[in-house]
């Protein structure tokens, strides 16, 4: 990172374990994405609760090339979600969802620098075609599910498609969530 780690704590005292905990996590994203120019983390006590544990509300922002990403993360309901909310849980959760957005900003970027309006074409394998439907679902190398229509498919015939087929297809992203477009099947090309 170009600038040092900034670690603020509010209602309550420094703590070197939650230090430790928020340090090894901007190394793991260090490590994954590279490119940081700098983090803040803000931890702050909500609330002194004797009977039920304090609530901790974790601020993080990233500074990227070109952006800042942020979250402010406080455990929702945390009663029932654990049953003795702590700040090392807060804090694994706020580093989850901001590394839910580097990955996101990743993959845009990276399917930007590919070519086209939606990000260039990427591989992928069909996951799952129900017979009769006019659509299918493909998976990328990440895990993450992408909706396809038989009109997206480029070559080959949507009817041939079975799953396992590997594919080409450039993403694009729409209301109900990330789908793939111009789908090519991979053994049409050779």
């Amino acid at each position: 990172m170009d600038r040092p780690l900034e670690i603020a704590f509010h209602n309550l005292q420094s703590s070197e374990s939650v230090e430790a905990e928020i340090r090894r996590q901007v190394e793991r994203l260090e490590t994954r994405y590279g490119q940081l120019n700098g983090c803040r983390v803000s931890v702050e006590a909500l609330h002194q609760q004797h009977q039920t544990g304090n609530l901790y509300e974790v601020h993080v922002t990233l500074s990227v090339p070109g952006r800042e990403l942020a979250v402010s993360k406080e455990p929702h309901h945390a009663k029932e979600r654990y049953a003795h909310p702590d700040v090392h849980t807060t804090v694994r959760d706020a580093f989850k969802a901001i590394e839910k957005q580097l990955a996101g900003l990743r993959d845009r970027r990276h399917g930007a620098s590919l070519g086209g309006a939606a990000g260039g074409p990427l591989a992928g394998r069909v996951a799952l075609i129900e017979p009769g439907a006019d659509h299918g679902f493909l998976i990328d190398n990440s895990g993450t599910q992408l909706y396809f229509h038989r009109d997206s498919v480029t070559n080959g015939r949507f009817e041939t498609m079975r799953r396992g087929d590997l594919v080409h297809y450039v993403p694009d992203t729409t209301d109900t969530g990330p789908v793939a477009v111009k789908v090519r099947l991979a053994t049409a090309d050779t």
